[in-house]
């Protein structure tokens, strides 16, 4: 009986990625299989609160924002949506502390990890190989650590997430279909600072 084992959007990227990372410039990696799971709620109602208390951090409620608690990385993605972003493996316990919390409220908690990938793109020049293909102000005193939204890099739809501002890291959760166009456009947008 064949073993299960699954692969990331870009496991055949992943050399391609490390040749054409730019040593003191912008490094482009795949941080695959994270546990990603969305989270509906009313920000406001009961359920809310004791979520914030299960998982040891409210969700952000300030548009654009992330919140950190312990190993989850909340992401505010709209009024009342949220993802949250675990160490791999564990979505299904992290959906099991949502739903105990959430109990009979209204609310919605569903395992999104297949759904994405992340590129994390870092160096002195991460900012401005995403300016290249994104509309948003990336500058740190607009975008700066802790922030993120839901945008478009190169005509792509991804979250971005800046981990870092003093020394630039950002997060790309892209979906797994558009992963390898993502991945081929930020090794193009990188290859000027290889000289």
């Amino acid at each position: 009986m064949a073993e299960p084992y699954g692969d990331s959007p870009l496991t055949s990227r992943a050399d391609l990625l490390d040749r054409h990372s730019v040593p003191g410039a912008v490094r482009i990696t795949e941080i695959p299989f994270l546990a990603q799971v969305g989270l509906r709620v009313d920000p406001k109602g009961v359920a809310a609160e004791r979520i914030g208390t299960a998982i040891g951090a409210m969700p952000p409620n300030l548009p654009g924002t992330t919140v950190r608690a312990g190993e989850l990385l909340a992401l505010w993605l709209g009024p009342d949506e949220w993802l949250l972003v675990g160490r791999e493996g564990t979505a299904e316990s992290i959906q099991d502390i949502l739903f105990a919390a959430l109990g009979d409220e209204h609310g919605a908690v569903v395992d999104l990890s297949a759904n994405r990938t992340i590129l994390e793109v870092s160096g002195p020049k991460a900012r401005e190989v995403l300016n290249k293909g994104c509309a948003l102000d990336l500058h740190p005193r607009v975008f700066g650590a802790d922030r993120c939204a839901q945008t478009l890099l190169a005509r792509a739809g991804v979250v971005l997430v800046c981990r870092d501002a003093e020394q630039p890291s950002f997060w790309l959760l892209v979906r797994s279909s558009f992963a390898r166009y993502v991945a081929d456009w930020l090794i193009d947008a990188s290859a000027e600072y290889a000289n």
